[in-house]
Formats: C-alpha cells, structure tokens, sequence
C-alpha cells in the first residue's frame, strides 16, 4: 500500500501540520482521527487494512492529519477560550491549507473531498462539509461527538460558535453555503453499545433537516461499541457506497 508524508508549518494553528496519504489513485478522503490521535492513528488501528481492497483497487485514497484541536479539548491544559479558538483556526487549516495540498496532490484544482471520522473525528469530519460545501461533496460521521459545548466549562465564545454546526446551523443565513450544502450529504453512523451515544446523531441529523440538509442515520445496534473494530466494519461499507 502506498504511503507518502508530508509536513509543513502552519502560522493559523501555530504549529506543524502532518499529511499523510494512502493509495494511488481514486477520490480523495480525509479522515480525522479521534480527539488525541494522530495522522497514521488510523493505520496502527487497522483502519486502513480494512480499505485495503478500496485502496488498493484505486477507489478511494485517503490523507489524515493530526488532531491538532481535539488534542486540545481532550488535555485539560488548556483553556476553553484557547480551545474554542484552535478550533476555528483548525477549521481555516483544513480549508486553506489541508485541502490544496490534497488537490494538488490529486492533479485537480477541483477535487472534492469526502470527509469521514470517529468521535470528535466525525464532529470535525461533518464540520468540515457544513462550513466548506464548495470543498467537500459528503461526510461520513462514526460514533460522533457533536456536542463541544460541555467542554467549554460554562463559557461561550464566538470562535466555538462558528465552528460547531449544532450552533451556527439554525441561524446559517440563506446564501451560497447553505444553497451548497443543501446539495451535499452528511451520513452519521453509530452504534448503540457501550460508551455510544446515538442521541447526539439524531440530535445533529434533526439540525440538519430542519436547514434542508440531506442526511441519513444509521443506528448499527447494541452489538456496535464506541470503539475501531465497529468502525473498521462502518467506514469500508460507507466509502463503497459513497465512492
């Protein structure tokens, strides 16, 4: 399976950014990993040996990142106003920095992205479709984490308000994004075992459909935990149906 890294320094996060990338050829797919992860996460998971037959067969090819803010929320050093605002700036990193790299990587100015993740994963994953539909054409949400606000310890700041689509959605404006998103897909999955909490996919799919927005929720079932090995079973069967 072909592998290849890159890195660069980002001035919106203040930091390193890491791209890594699987397969050779297909539409791309960008998979954020889960709130403390990194960018081959998925690989040592075995996430990615079960798309070997996607990849392989050149039907996808997948780029992840480092969870640059979900490391952040997840740390407890840091606090909610910085969070919230690492959040919004990992937001414009994907968008103006993530997603050139993935098209030219691609040969294609136009690329459009699938994003998909697991946990506060799927959170950024179905960010990412909501605030950048002219970007990415679908989104795939396993086991999603929608709701940051508990994190943010009583406090509220503009910075999480944009980035979070269970707040901004309701009073998103008609204009191009949401004329865009309105022709997009977001599909959430999750499982209803232990340590899920399937509520918070209705709860973003009942925003979502109150915009226009089409969108699907699986509900796997009580065999299907919070954990990879519901998620190696979930992303290869989405990715065949949405690829």
């Amino acid at each position: 399976m072909r592998k290849v890294a890159t890195r660069w320094h980002s001035h919106r996060t203040h930091g390193e950014v890491r791209l890594v990338r699987w397969g050779h050829y297909g539409p791309p797919v960008l998979l954020f990993p889960t709130a403390g992860g990194d960018a081959e996460e998925a690989e040592r998971f075995l996430l990615l040996e079960a798309l070997g037959g996607l990849l392989e067969q050149g039907r996808i090819k997948i780029y992840s990142l480092d969870s640059v803010a979900g490391a952040a929320w997840v740390s407890g050093f840091q606090s909610p106003s910085h969070c919230a605002w690492l959040q919004n700036q990992f937001d414009a990193c994907v968008y103006h920095e993530v997603v050139p790299a993935i098209r030219a990587d691609c040969k294609s100015e136009r690329a459009e992205v699938i994003s998909a993740g697991a946990s506060i994963g799927a959170f950024n994953a179905v960010a990412s479709l909501c605030r950048h539909p002219d970007a990415f054409r679908a989104a795939i949400g396993m086991s999603g984490t929608y709701d940051l606000q508990p994190w943010l310890r009583g406090e509220w700041h503009d910075d999480f308000y944009y980035a979070s689509p269970l707040h901004y959605l309701p009073g998103l404006g008609d204009g191009w994004q949401l004329a865009r998103l309105r022709q997009r897909f977001a599909l959430l999955a999750t499982g209803s075992g232990p340590w899920e909490d399937p509520e918070q996919s209705w709860r973003l799919a009942r925003v979502l459909a109150e915009r226009g927005v089409p969108n699907r929720v699986d509900d796997w079932g009580p065999a299907y935990p919070h954990d990879w090995p519901t998620w190696r079973e979930m992303l290869p069967q989405y990715l065949s149906e949405l690829g």
